[in-house]
C-alpha cells in the first residue's frame, strides 16, 4: 500500500502555486537585495512585495514584518529581545509564559531565567492547555517584561483566547507576544483584532518551505536584535535574505488566507470522524486538548497502557506517518511537558499519538487508518501483559 501521511503539524509539503513562484529566483532572479545595481534592484523589489504581501494578511505595516530562518527562530527574537529590552529601558525582568509552550519559547525563558537573572512565571492551565485571560490579569506585575501564550498547541490543537489575553496585556502596556506557527494555516491572523504586538510564523506549516519564518512586531515595541552584523531587516536581523524562500513563504501565507474556510471545510468532518471513533472503539483512550476549540485539522490522544513510541513504529509499518506530540519529541522516552502539565499521570502521557491531517487527506486514508488503529493498539497492550 502507498504510505498515508498523518502528521501534518509537523510538517507540509510546498504547494505547486508556492513552488512556481519560488523557482525564478534559484537561477533568473538570483541578486542579492543588498547589493545596488539592477540584479539586486529585482532582488529588493520581491523581498519588499513578499512583505506587503506578508503585512495584508496580517492587517499590519510592512515595516512590522522581519523575515527569520524558521518559526522558532522568530519565537526566539521576539522572547529574548523583548525582554532584554524591557530590562534594559525599564529594570523589567519578570517573564510570563504558558507551560504547555513550544520549546523554542519555554527553553528560551528559561536560558533567560538562567543566564540573564530574569524570573520566570508559569500560568496555570486548565485540563485543555488553555490559559484563562484573568490569571494573565491577576499575575502581571510593574516589572512584566513580556507575557508569551502560543495561539494554538502544537501536540494537542488547543487554541487560546489570544485577543483577550492581548487586551489585558495592552492595557497595562506590557508587550504580549503568541507563537503562531501551527494557528496560521487555519485562524485568522490580524494583529489588530488578536490584540498582538508579536507574532511568530513558520512557512512549512502552511505548504511554505522549511527553512523561512516571520516574526511581526508592533511598530513602538521594543526589541534588541539577536543576531547582528548588517543592516538587514531594519536592524533587526543580520543575514543575507533567501529570496526564493521569503517568495515563498509570502504565497503559502496568501493562500493560506484566501483558501482557509475551504480548507477547514474538507478536514473538519475528517478530524471529527477519528476523535469520534477512536473515543468509541478503543477502551481507556482519551482525547486531549479541547474537544471543540481545537484545529480542524488535529486529533491527539493518550492510551493508558501503550507506548507510544511503538505504537509510531507499528503505524510506520503498517503505512501510516504519525507522531507522538511535537515533532521535536519524537522518540523521546520521556513523557511530553505539555501532557503532564494538563495533569496526565506518566503512565497515561507516555501513551500519545497526533493524527493531523492536511489538503491531499481523503475520507478513504481516513477509514484505513481507523480500522487499523484498534488492532495495533491492542497488540501493543498484549504485548505488554504477557511480558
Amino acid at each position: 500500500m502507498d504510505k498515508i501521511y498523518l502528521d501534518y503539524a509537523a510538517t507540509t509539503p510546498v504547494h505547486p502555486r508556492v513552488l512556481d513562484a519560488m523557482l525564478p529566483y534559484f537561477s533568473q532572479n538570483f541578486g542579492n537585495p543588498s547589493s545596488v545595481h539592477t540584479f539586486g534592484q529585482q532582488a529588493e523589489a520581491a523581498l519588499e512585495g513578499s512583505r506587503e504581501k506578508v503585512a495584508e494578511v496580517l492587517n499590519s505595516a510592512p515595516d512590522e514584518i522581519i523575515f527569520t530562518s524558521c518559526g522558532s527562530e522568530s519565537d526566539n527574537l521576539a522572547l529574548r529581545g523583548a525582554a532584554l529590552a524591557a530590562r534594559q529601558e525599564r529594570g523589567a525582568n519578570h517573564i510570563l509564559i504558558s507551560p504547555v509552550e513550544h520549546h523554542a519559547v519555554s527553553n528560551t525563558a528559561q536560558h533567560l531565567e538562567r543566564l540573564f537573572g530574569c524570573k520566570l512565571e508559569y500560568l496555570p492551565v486548565d485540563q485543555h492547555g488553555c490559559v484563562d485571560p484573568t490569571e494573565v490579569s491577576k499575575r502581571l506585575r510593574q516589572e512584566t517584561a513580556v507575557v508569551s501564550v502560543m495561539y494554538a498547541n502544537n501536540e494537542i490543537g488547543s487554541i487560546n483566547p489570544i485577543a483577550e489575553i492581548g487586551a489585558i496585556c495592552r492595557e497595562r502596556g506590557i508587550p504580549f507576544h503568541t507563537d503562531a506557527v501551527q494557528a496560521a494555516a487555519y485562524l485568522p491572523v490580524d494583529v489588530e483584532q488578536l490584540n498582538i504586538d508579536l507574532m511568530a510564523l513558520g512557512a512549512h506549516k502552511f505548504y511554505g518551505p522549511k527553512g523561512v519564518g516571520a516574526l511581526y512586531i508592533r511598530r513602538g515595541t521594543p526589541l534588541l536584535p539577536v543576531l547582528t552584523g548588517g543592516g538587514q531587516e531594519f536592524g533587526m536581523r543580520a543575514g543575507t535574505h533567501n529570496i526564493p524562500y521569503i517568495v515563498g513563504m509570502a504565497e503559502a501565507l496568501k493562500l493560506a488566507d484566501q483558501e482557509r474556510q475551504v480548507r477547514i471545510d474538507h478536514l473538519l468532518p475528517l478530524r471529527n470522524r477519528i476523535i469520534g471513533r477512536v473515543l468509541e472503539e478503543i477502551q481507556d483512550s482519551q482525547l486531549t486538548g479541547h474537544p471543540l476549540n481545537r484545529l480542524s485539522n488535529h486529533a491527539s490522544f493518550v492510551f493508558e497502557g501503550v507506548d507510544g513510541n511503538e505504537l509510531l513504529m507499528l503505524l510506520d509499518v503498517a503505512g501510516y506517518a504519525c507522531s507522538s506530540g511535537s515533532a521535536c519529541k519524537t522518540g523521546d522516552p520521556e513523557p511530553s511537558d505539555v501532557l503532564l502539565a494538563i495533569g496526565l499521570s506518566r503512565s497515561w502521557a507516555l501513551g500519545s499519538l497526533r493524527v493531523t491531517l492536511g489538503l491531499e487527506t481523503t475520507p478513504g486514508q481516513i477509514e484505513s487508518f481507523l480500522e487499523t488503529l484498534p488492532g495495533l493498539v491492542q497488540q501493543i497492550r498484549g504485548f505488554a501483559e504477557s511480558s
